[in-house]
């Protein structure tokens, strides 16, 4: 891999690569070359190494960006989402996902939580978006993924939320004491 190669991937939009990454864009095929190329951009402060085969381009990286690249597949929702949107009013520091996995993690400084969804949902892309260079639930989304992973969970202002958006969504879920907790909190809503 040239200079060339690393500097072409630091000009790309993203804030946070791959070794994977890093291997597709310089088409180069011995992994322990590049490798060794890669801790020479590192020693040389033209890298910054988040985690073990992740880097950034300085430490001024996207941290949602980041979240996503740990686990993959993954997007952000949960608390994260919900206190963005005003849902919940808790402010919360740790950044929350939904992937294959649980898991909680530091990284950086930073705490990543990922709670583990079934395949079906987490592969389904109704109600995310993609915002630079990562995915994010909807405020709808991230309300139904954690209706789906809590039973009984306290949401602080519903008044946001696009309940037919949300009944649209429902399907991906195929829980049928899930839809019963949906129309609960509709109905609270309601009389709110």
């Amino acid at each position: 891999m040239e200079k060339a190669s690393i500097l072409s991937i630091l000009r790309e939009g993203n804030t946070v690569f791959t070794f994977k990454d890093i291997l597709l864009s310089s088409g180069e095929t011995n992994t322990s070359l590049l490798k060794r190329r890669i801790n020479y951009y590192v020693k040389n402060k033209e890298l910054y190494p988040i985690r073990k085969g992740i880097y950034a381009k300085d430490k001024n990286y996207n941290r949602l960006e980041l979240a996503n690249r740990i686990y993959t597949p993954s997007y952000i929702s949960l608390e994260t989402v919900l206190s963005r949107e005003g849902i919940v009013f808790q402010h919360y520091e740790q950044i929350f996902l939904v992937s294959y996995l649980t898991r909680e993690i530091i990284c950086d400084g930073q705490k990543y939580v990922f709670r583990k969804i079934k395949d079906t949902i987490l592969t389904n892309s109704l109600g995310l978006e993609k915002k630079d260079n990562y995915f994010i639930a909807s405020r709808e989304r991230a309300f139904l993924d954690t209706v789906y992973l809590n039973k009984n969970y306290y949401f602080d202002n519903l008044s946001s939320i696009d309940w037919d958006r949300c009944f649209e969504i429902l399907y991906i879920y195929e829980n049928k004491a899930m839809e019963k907790r949906l129309n609960s909190y509709h109905e609270m809503a309601k009389h709110a």
